[in-house]
């Protein structure tokens, strides 16, 4: 691949210096304040350095010709371009892609913790699945992510950085070449179109560092991923619903599930702190939601637990007055499930049943199963992914 020189990581960086990769516009504008830059220039240069770090992803400030020597060389030598490490690299058969990322040491005693994030590419789109938390607390019983433990939640930067490489990976700043296999969207089209906050975590247990980097992300003079074209999904945090939509602005999707509560309890704990009856009102009241941005609900199809047509008239009934879709995911195993995903013709009654009742109700293809990418199965078992992995990827 022919890199500009720009796009070539300086291989004397150190480290330990702060990046400014994945910052909003306030914290860049902070920096460059504490290092002397005039008031008066403080848009215009925070607005260059935008352009550099989100636009043409730039990986060295001596590329940054229209922002002066001086200032350059103070930014360079107390601060980095550094994004996630690329640890290892899985590709499916289908063309989905699974990154295992190590993020920068927080204090003396974190080695660097893992995240997981999916490039999942198709015909009309390429979809990103970004990770908001180190594991995940919920423990909804028919996710594999939420069998590891919480460690911390990712800063907004992180979550930024998670799209940064992405693009890196996938040829998407000027000056790069995409990967000649095949397995990406059509000519003309960008690789990655959507994001999804549907990786590891809750992203409302994260909502600070979610709502900035949606901030980041959808900023049309860098990343400019479409607010329209960006989804945060949550298993029910209902206090959180609605400053989401009023302070992101992003899609809202919900992790459903179960129509009783009886059962949501068991699959979705958290549902015993917000039931079913909360966490629709909260949906009913999602600042922005019309036809023309609708709710997803969520709704994985287990054998014999969730899928009977009685549960799909009930499901109907509940999202009345809602403007909503509702995805069909069939189950994804993963090793010591008690999970078995529905028959295909249970799948396709389900479908019928909401589709007859005026939802769409697409059933999601399932995508990455073979490198455990697929829905619920992302967890960063970091000694088993580097023995499955296609290609470890040198730092």
């Amino acid at each position: 691949m022919n890199e500009p020189s720009f796009l070539r990581p300086d291989c004397d960086a150190d480290a330990a210096r702060p990046s400014l990769v994945g910052l909003t516009r306030d914290a860049l504008a902070a920096i460059l304040r504490r290092h002397g830059v005039p008031e008066r220039e403080i848009r215009m240069r925070t607005g260059q350095l935008w352009h550099w770090i989100y636009f043409q992803g730039a990986t060295r400030f001596d590329a940054m010709l229209n922002i002066g020597k001086a200032l350059r060389a103070e930014l360079a030598g107390r601060y980095s371009l550094a994004r996630p490490e690329v640890v290892a690299e899985q590709i499916s058969q289908d063309g989905t892609r699974k990154w295992l990322l190590r993020l920068a040491p927080v204090d003396a005693d974190d080695k660097g913790a893992e995240i997981e994030c999916v490039y999942i590419p198709e015909s009309d789109r390429g979809t990103l699945c970004i990770s908001s938390q180190v594991g995940c607390t919920l423990t909804c019983s028919f996710c594999h992510t939420g069998t590891q433990k919480l460690v911390r939640n990712l800063t907004s930067a992180e979550i930024v950085g998670q799209l940064i490489v992405a693009r890196e990976r996938l040829g998407d700043f000027p000056g790069l070449t995409p990967p000649n296999d095949g397995l990406l969207p059509g000519e003309g089209q960008r690789p990655i179109s959507n994001v999804v906050f549907m990786g590891m975590g809750e992203p409302l247990f994260n909502f600070e560092n979610v709502r900035d980097a949606v901030s980041v992300l959808a900023d049309g003079d860098g990343l400019s991923v479409s607010k329209r074209r960006i989804t945060v999904s949550t298993a029910g945090v209902v206090p959180q619903i609605a400053p989401l939509g009023a302070e992101a602005g992003s899609m809202l999707a919900i992790s459903l599930h179960a129509v009783s509560d009886e059962l949501r309890d068991r699959l979705v704990p958290l549902n015993r702190k917000y039931p079913l009856k909360e966490l629709l009102a909260a949906c009913r009241a999602y600042p922005g939601a019309s036809n023309a941005r609708r709710v997803t609900f969520e709704y994985v199809m287990l054998k014999g637990v969730n899928d009977s047509p009685a549960e799909a008239r009930q499901l109907v009934r509940l999202l009345k007055g809602i403007p909503a879709k509702i995805n069909l995911i069939p189950f994804n195993p993963w090793p010591g499930t008690k999970y078995e995903c529905s028959d295909w013709e249970k799948i396709e009654a389900f479908s019928e049943i909401v589709f007859s009742a005026g939802y769409a109700s697409p059933v999601r293809t399932p995508r990455g199963r073979d490198i455990l990418a697929a829905c619920g199965q992302l967890k960063s078992a970091t000694e088993k992914l580097r023995a499955r992995a296609r290609m470890v990827v040198e730092g």
